[in-house]
């Protein structure tokens, strides 16, 4: 078969497969396989592809077209100027998870103005994950410090990864954010982050099927969705500095709900961010 023919099967199988990205997904893993992306694609597609790659190519749509996600089979997936390690196990990393960490560099910025760079800033990520939120932050301020806390144990693996690759100021911590003991060894920080499992336990088994792939204890927020929101407001919010900066992610219908905690919690400037589909995604304060 030719290349061309290759990819055109996979497309195929992946749309039968009732897919929501078939042609996306198709080329991906033919990227992979083949190290060619739809350009050199169009300037190669009649050459040979070879039995061991078409195989190989093969297995791969297969297991698209069952349901894992696409991110778990690559291996990787970028996260602003990122690319992070991603694996069964642990949350992937998603786009409007940026607005997150740029909402929280912004307002550090704003209210240290005299940390330039975060010099002399600490911050925790909780929650951290793949480290996104973490290390997307070191990006921004490099002269910070950060502190990225994980509970489970796989997702903790990636964490580890990502941070030796990416070599920025960031610290993995296994720990439960939501134990008073984890929260009281950290005091005077600038800035929290934090991206926490947010979804109604009782909607977990409605979800995308792709999304159930994902560990659903980096999913499940509880009966209202609002647990981990609970504990940072009541054990993470009093570990800030004066003016320091707490900033998390939340559910599309959870802005308010989340910003009524923060303002219960003695957090002042409470906002809620949109996303770039506007919903509701980020809310912020300050102490």
């Amino acid at each position: 078969m030719t290349l061309k023919e290759v990819y055109q099967e996979g497309k195929k199988t992946l749309t039968e497969a009732e897919l929501e990205s078939p042609a996306f997904d198709a080329i991906s893993l033919f990227h992979k396989v083949f190290g060619m992306d739809r350009q050199a694609l169009a300037i190669h597609g009649a050459a040979d592809a070879g039995e061991v790659r078409l195989e190989r190519y093969r297995a791969l749509i297969r297991e698209r077209a069952a349901g894992r996600p696409l991110q778990y089979i690559l291996g990787s997936w970028p996260f602003m100027d990122l690319e992070l390690e991603v694996g069964e196990g642990v949350l992937i990393p998603r786009e409007e998870t940026e607005l997150l960490v740029y909402t929280g560099a912004r307002r550090l910025a704003q209210a240290f103005p005299c940390m330039a760079g975060g010099k002399g800033l600490r911050a925790a990520d909780l929650c951290a994950g793949t480290g996104a939120v973490a290390l997307g932050l070191a990006g921004l301020l490099p002269q910070a410090s950060v502190a990225a806390l994980e509970l489970e144990e796989e997702a903790f693996v990636y964490l580890q990864r990502n941070c030796r690759r990416m070599g920025r100021r960031v610290q993995p911590l296994r720990c439960d954010i939501c134990r008073p003991s984890t929260a009281e060894q950290f005091g005077g920080l600038h800035g929290i982050l934090s991206n926490p499992p947010y979804i109604r336990s009782a909607e977990l088994p409605v979800l995308q099927r792709e999304v159930r792939r994902e560990p659903q204890s980096a999913l499940d927020g509880g009966t209202d969705g609002l647990h981990f929101y609970r504990c940072i407001a009541a054990l993470w919010v009093p570990r800030l500095v004066r003016g320091g900066v707490c900033a998390v992610e939340t559910g599309e219908d959870q802005g308010r709900a989340v910003a009524a905690l923060f303002e219960q919690s003695g957090l002042r400037e409470v906002r809620v961010e949109k996303d770039f589909n506007g919903l509701d995604r980020v809310v912020s304060g300050i102490r």
